[in-house]
Formats: C-alpha cells, sequence, structure tokens
C-alpha cells in the first residue's frame, strides 16, 4: 500500500528514484523494491519522504502502519476479527480521552 502511494507521489512531482534514494541516502534498489511493496520502508524515512513528496507525514504513517497489521494478518482466518478487536478497543480508548495513550 505504502509503496504505491510513494511511487504514485514520485511520479507525480516527476522526481526519478534516484533522487528519492539520495535523499533517503540509500540505493536507488531499495527505493525500487518499496514501490514494489517488496521490502518495507523504515519509519525513520517517513519524515523525509513526506517533506520531498509534499504529501502529509500523518497519511505516510498509517499508510505504514497499515502495512505492517496487513503482514501480520493476511494469512489467519481470524485477521479481520482480530483488526475488528483493535479498532473497538482504540475507539473506546479515544472514547475515554486517552487518545495518546499506548494500548
Amino acid at each position: 500500500m505504502l509503496g504505491l502511494k510513494l511511487k504514485e507521489l514520485r511520479e507525480a512531482q516527476g522526481l526519478v528514484q534516484r533522487k528519492v534514494a539520495a535523499e533517503l541516502h540509500v540505493d536507488t534498489a531499495y527505493v525500487s523494491k518499496v514501490e514494489r511493496d517488496e521490502k518495507p520502508v523504515s519509519r525513520n524515512h517517513l519524515k523525509k519522504l513526506a517533506e520531498l513528496l509534499s504529501y502529509p507525514e500523518e497519511e505516510l504513517l498509517t499508510l505504514w502502519i497499515a502495512d505492517k497489521l496487513y503482514d501480520m494478518v493476511k494469512q489467519e482466518a481470524v485477521g479481520l476479527k482480530s483488526i475488528e478487536v483493535v479498532q473497538a478497543i482504540l475507539k473506546m480508548k479515544l472514547d475515554n480521552g486517552q487518545s495518546n495513550q499506548p494500548v
């Protein structure tokens, strides 16, 4: 999910992978693998990517977390149910004013 979004944003800005790689201090092969969702993006790169691609860091972080969750549950029979339980817990915490508290 995140990799495809990064590719879309990069192309919309007219940037080449080489430029993104240079900004992140990584090689072009890493950027290519990230964009094909073959390699996860380092969380440490999100801020720089948000700045470079003129895109909200929170949106990139949302996709980054979604990728992690998906990888955890994609082959589990109760994967969707597990996510629904987490969603309910987070909603309950938010409703109780505990939005910034770790669960």
